[in-house]
């Protein structure tokens, strides 16, 4: 009988595209490894006015997230802008309304990692990684970094931490990512699907 590939869950939101770009990175760390693949969402922006909703489809893009892709994942990778160094309200919004899958333990004992990019060089990327950490913390999940055996860490300037993947994407989003911070990202998408197999143990 053949095993079925495991599947990784990257959610994402983003503004301009640079938190995209980097998702899509990570779904390549992640389809580069055998015996894995990617699925990727996200979430719909959150309105200022109160009686505003989103389409229950995205125009473009990939689709929003469903309760069935938590519960379907063998592991999750989750992306942000930096706002203010947290996570966007949007991703917040998603987060707080999960209770139903903290209570039914969902995504506990499952590895997750997390992915940032900032508008300015000093916006907040760590602080942000930290704040995407807390409720995957709650919700029993267990979380990777990127070790320093990774040499670009010790060299990059415009992003990547042990706490996650990040990007200087610049005020209107418009900067490409540096080759460092390419690197990473991938790498921490096959960690994660690395990880994931290792927990299966396959």
């Amino acid at each position: 009988m053949t095993q079925r590939p495991l599947t990784l869950l990257v959610l994402y939101y983003s503004r301009h595209g640079a938190t995209r770009k980097m998702a899509d990175l990570i779904c390549q760390g992640i389809d580069g490894v055998p015996g894995c693949e990617a699925r990727l969402r996200t979430v719909p922006a959150v309105s200022t006015v109160t009686e505003a909703s989103a389409p229950a489809i995205p125009g473009d893009g990939p689709p929003y997230v469903e309760r069935e892709d938590l519960a379907e994942c063998d592991g999750l990778a989750l992306g942000s802008p930096t706002r203010f160094g947290n996570m966007a309200a949007a991703m917040k919004y998603f987060w707080d309304g999960t209770s139903a899958e903290w209570l039914a333990g969902t995504l506990a004992g499952k590895p997750a990692c997390v992915f940032t990019s900032t508008g300015s060089l000093h916006g907040g990327q760590e602080s942000t990684l930290l704040s995407m950490m807390l409720p995957l913390l709650h919700h029993g999940m267990l979380l990777l970094g990127l070790p320093y055996t990774h040499p670009e860490l010790m060299t990059t300037a415009s992003g990547g931490s042990p706490y996650g993947a990040s990007h200087w994407a610049g005020l209107n989003g418009d900067r490409q990512l540096s080759e460092d911070s390419r690197n990473l990202t991938i790498a921490l998408g096959k960690r994660l699907a690395q990880t994931a197999l290792k927990l299966r143990g396959l």
